[in-house]
């Protein structure tokens, strides 16, 4: 401990007593760095007490009167008087308390350290568990419903579905050839195909009215897929729109009219996530169709899908038909003119 060098070995005069039944006797008191020394009068040392084992019976007032730690009938009395001792006992018991260590106060850093840690790890690990477990539970029924009511959102921008009842036939068959459960063309607002929770994929009326090929609409639902198969578009709404989505998805089955907005506001005016040839081709391949139409439709050079091109894996098989020309036909015209 770093002593306090003004209180060296100073001297004061008050009344000792050694018990209870003792008589009290005059003495010289003097200070040291960690001890208080109780002398007689002939400088014959008396009794050591150590400042840091010192209590004061009555503190603030007169006589100050001192004892031992757990012996008070010990005693020792300092009039108002000796302020000077007074305060440099004082102040040399904070200095020795200051320097020596503080077990509790560890312990009480260590559980704040664990109580930081358990949040740090509620607010990094829980969102995403609370995620994974949703999406692993919701229903199909229930997903289908989600994916009913985006449909309805987007239609507020989109304008109502097509929905040519000569052509409705013809669509559920593109669906079947194509592996999803339910296709949806829309007038506008979508910029090519978008999978909703539920299986049900969205196009844009361009992609049947613009191409003479069935393969390329064909071939932007299997992006679709492909999208979809990468990232559960349920887990993407989710993402987008944060946990308390879905908590209340896993609380009540139901999501906020407030929610969707936000969703549909996001997905139709972000860009698509980009895919990887490979994968992409997988589903190409699993569908038995090719990719080649789709990726002139991308871009009419052929330059920048390239891959898709030189790995189609229906090159040089004889191919299904995507649609009969009567379907595709009756397709091109589901939204009327």
């Amino acid at each position: 401990m770093t002593a306090l060098k003004q209180y060296q070995r100073i001297e004061a005069t008050g009344l000792w007593r050694p018990s209870p039944n003792a008589q009290r006797r005059e003495v010289v008191v003097s200070i040291g760095e960690a001890t208080l020394t109780i002398s007689d009068f002939n400088d014959s040392a008396l009794t050591h007490w150590s400042l840091a084992a010192l209590e004061r019976q009555n503190p603030g007032a007169f006589p100050a009167v001192f004892n031992p730690d757990g012996d008070p009938g010990e005693t020792l009395e300092l009039a108002q008087s000796e302020t000077t001792m007074i305060d440099a006992i004082d102040r040399l018991q904070r200095a020795i308390d200051r320097a020596r260590p503080h077990p509790g106060r560890l312990r009480w850093l260590s559980v704040a350290g664990v109580l930081i840690a358990v949040v740090a790890v509620l607010l990094l690990w829980l969102p995403g568990a609370l995620q994974r477990h949703v999406v692993a539970v919701v229903p199909e029924v229930k997903r289908q419903e989600i994916g009913d009511t985006i449909l309805q959102r987007i239609e507020r921008v989109s304008g109502k579905a097509c929905s040519s009842p000569d052509a409705l036939d013809s669509l559920d068959r593109l669906a079947r050839r194509t592996g999803v459960r339910k296709i949806v063309i829309l007038p506008a607002g979508l910029p090519d195909s978008l999978s909703l929770p539920g299986g049900t994929v969205l196009l844009n009326r361009a992609l049947v009215e613009d191409h003479e090929d069935p393969a390329v609409a064909a071939g932007y639902v299997i992006a679709a897929r492909a999208r979809a198969t990468q990232q559960d578009p349920l887990d993407d709404l989710l993402n987008r729109t944060g946990p308390t989505a879905a908590f209340r998805l896993l609380t009540t089955g139901e999501l906020t009219p407030k929610i969707v907005d936000t969703y549909t506001e996001e997905v139709l005016s972000g860009p698509q996530p980009q895919l990887d040839d490979g994968d992409l081709l997988a589903v190409f391949a699993q569908a038995a169709l090719p990719s080649t139409p789709y990726a002139y439709a991308l871009d009419i050079t052929g330059e920048s899908v390239l891959g898709l091109i030189e790995a189609d894996p229906m090159a040089g098989r004889t191919l299904e038909q995507v649609l009969p020309d009567r379907d595709w036909v009756r397709l091109q015209n589901i939204c009327g003119q």
